[in-house]
């Protein structure tokens, strides 16, 4: 594109995007709607098109903040485009993808120039005249590049803004904020320290090494048009955790929140202590209704998908529409130098170390149990008046496997539902089609984890080679049983008997006699510390072979995390974490034996989601009213 024509571009895009909202207003107040809701409709949909605007208003008509007269946050950004947006977009996606999501993901890249302001509703028409007028008074002194340094830490990763391009965003931000201020009587505070653009925060030092080698394949000399965007988010849900609804669920009862496919949903961590397992109580952006919802009908969103961008000014240099060759600017990595035309693509980076085949362990949760879904009582349901079991519903299991002492003694140690052996071959099977070798199989010595194992392995067609060991230390967190006692196991001479595949010969490393009832968090973490490191040693290193631990929700965390050398987790931070641990949800952890060290990285099967069915009685509502 030539030089006239681009400029011409940005000289109509800024235009268009200063396009006076009264016109907006006006139609939404013919409409009948009062101005203070139509104002509120208007900015929380970026002020774009009256189709937006009345549709935020219809889906929010049940909306019971909607009179409240609480404004949108404002925060006004540079953003990159061009090669270099792309190239550090791949980066978002492979640094993700390698090392797992860190606090740099929740936001697309950026640099702040003025951080989360309030604006009223009726005003935010002034934040736009403002960013207009100051981006035309700065368009002549904007650099034709902006100068960007690699710079890293244990916790922080990205590039710093040379000292005299700062310096003019940095006028460009004080500009903005003192005029903002004094037209929309609203407090803007520019941002004059350290200016950067951010790729990895919060991270698990052992992955920095990873991020720098990922971060190196960026080029920040690439070809950019840098664009300083206003945009907006709902100042309430600043703190709350976003999810995305993955279906539609339509609602059972009143209290119950209808979402459609593509929402996102506002859930306060602190507020889940009290809810049902498996459901969550959230605000929906969408409706701003609110009520309880299915977790597992959701996945985590980013914090700025729910963001509005409501005008942006185009910075337009003739000497960056020229693609740089013979010279491209090295980059400093805290003072090392190299150069950007003799770096690995990140895909470059990533097969090469996919190619090295590593052992692995999955640790894993077991599959629905029949008490998660009939109660604590499911057995009164299944005995009949002389103790014998009957399959009093399709999903109790057609028998129970045979034990020496009372049949009551399956309360406090439960079988799996049907449902929940169909979950563990499904896994199996999964697992089986994408060509993992499991060599070695850890169960807990609860009924629902040998028999997750055990169909696991039916699913991996492994049932006839690889053997079950039961390991009494793999059990949960002794404070979360019930009956405050430790229940009484089927022994491994019952559960072979039982034609389970057991490793009879297998002595655990903790004997079921060790295991205290009511154990402290300390000690919980103490013992799962020291039978993951017990299990590592004992199973030698097969190349590629993977060790499957079966069992508890608890297991996830409190078994991976010492492997990779992270601290155990605070009690009721943990506790949180694993009550949102689905039935057959797992963690992946894989040897980097050149680094003496254990990385966590994506499973190697998708997850399992499915929805709840409730029992049924044909008379209710087809014969009878």
């Amino acid at each position: 594109m030539a030089v006239a024509e681009t400029q011409l571009y940005a000289k109509v895009s800024n235009k268009r995007r200063s396009k006076s909202t009264s016109a907006l207003l006006e139609s939404l107040l013919a409409k009948g709607f009062p101005a203070h809701i139509a104002q509120k409709a208007l900015a929380a949909t970026g002020q774009k098109t009256i189709e937006d605007a009345a549709k935020w208003l219809h889906s929010h008509c049940n909306d019971p903040s909607l009179d409240d007269p609480i404004p949108q946050e404002y925060a006004l950004y540079l953003c990159p485009t061009g090669h270099l947006h792309n190239h550090l977009q791949e980066f978002w996606k492979e640094s993700k993808r390698q090392c797992g999501k860190n606090r740099a993901h929740e936001i697309f890249p950026h640099i702040t120039l003025c951080d989360f302001f309030t604006c009223e509703d009726q005003k935010v028409e002034l934040l736009y005249d403002t960013l207009k007028r100051v981006g035309d008074s700065f368009s002549q002194s904007f650099p034709p590049f902006i100068s960007l340094s690699l710079h890293s830490s244990t916790s922080y990763l990205g590039f710093f803004v040379g000292d005299s391009h700062a310096n003019i965003l940095k006028d460009f931000a004080l500009a903005f904020s003192s005029e903002a201020s004094a037209l929309a009587d609203c407090h803007v505070k520019p941002c004059l320290k350290q200016l950067h653009l951010t790729l990895a925060h919060k991270f698990y030092p052992h992955h920095q090494n990873t991020l720098e080698q990922l971060a190196k394949c960026i080029n920040p000399g690439d070809t950019c048009q840098w664009v300083a965007a206003l945009y907006s988010r709902d100042m309430r849900f600043v703190h709350y955790q976003t999810l995305r609804a993955l279906f539609q669920y339509k609602p059972q009862n009143i209290d119950e929140l209808m979402i459609n496919t593509g929402d996102f949903v506002y859930v306060d961590p602190t507020q889940q202590s009290d809810v049902s397992e498996g459901w969550v109580i959230g605000t929906s952006h969408r409706t701003g209704c609110r009520g309880f919802l299915p977790e597992n009908y959701t996945e985590r969103a980013n914090e700025s998908d729910t963001w509005v961008k409501h005008r942006e000014y185009v910075f337009v240099t003739a000497s960056r529409l020229f693609t740089q060759t013979e010279n491209e600017p090295n980059v400093k990595l805290n003072g090392g130098v190299y150069n950007p035309s003799t770096s690995r693509s990140v895909t470059n980076v990533l097969s090469l170390e996919n190619a090295i085949l590593r052992r692995g362990v999955l640790v894993m949760r077991h599959g629905e149990r029949v008490d998660q879904v009939f109660g604590k009582s499911w057995l009164q349901q299944c005995l009949t008046a002389d103790g014998k079991y009957y399959r009093a519903d399709l999903n109790f299991p057609s028998t129970l496997p045979k034990r020496k002492d009372s049949v009551k003694h399956f309360e406090c140690d439960p079988p799996l539902s049907c449902c929940g052996i169909f979950q563990s071959k499904l896994i199996g099977e999964a697992l089986l089609d994408q060509e993992v070798t499991v060599s070695y199989v850890y169960s807990s010595p609860a009924l629902r984890c040998v028999q997750t194992a055990q169909h696991i392995l039916q699913g991996l067609k492994l049932d006839q080679k690889v053997k079950i060991r039961v390991e009494p230390g793999l059990f949960e967190w002794t404070k979360w049983e019930a009956s405050r006692v430790i229940p009484n196991f089927m022994t491994v001479t019952e559960l072979a008997e039982a034609s389970y595949k057991i490793d009879t010969s297998y002595r655990g490393n903790f004997p079921l006699s060790s295991l205290v009832p009511s154990e402290s968090y300390e000690e919980y973490v103490s013992r799962s510390s020291a039978v993951i490191k017990n299990i590592i040693t004992a199973c030698p290193n097969k190349g590629k072979g993977v060790i499957l631990i079966v069992g508890h929700g608890s297991s996830l965390a409190s078994f991976t995390r010492p492997l990779i050398g992270l601290p155990a987790r605070d009690s009721s931070d943990f506790a949180q974490a694993v009550r949102k641990i689905p039935s057959l949800g797992m963690c992946f952890c894989e040897e980097i034996k050149e680094e003496n060290k254990w990385q966590m990285v994506n499973p190697p099967v998708k997850t399992l989601t499915h929805g709840a069915n409730a029992a049924f009685n044909w008379r209710n509502g087809i014969v009878e009213d």
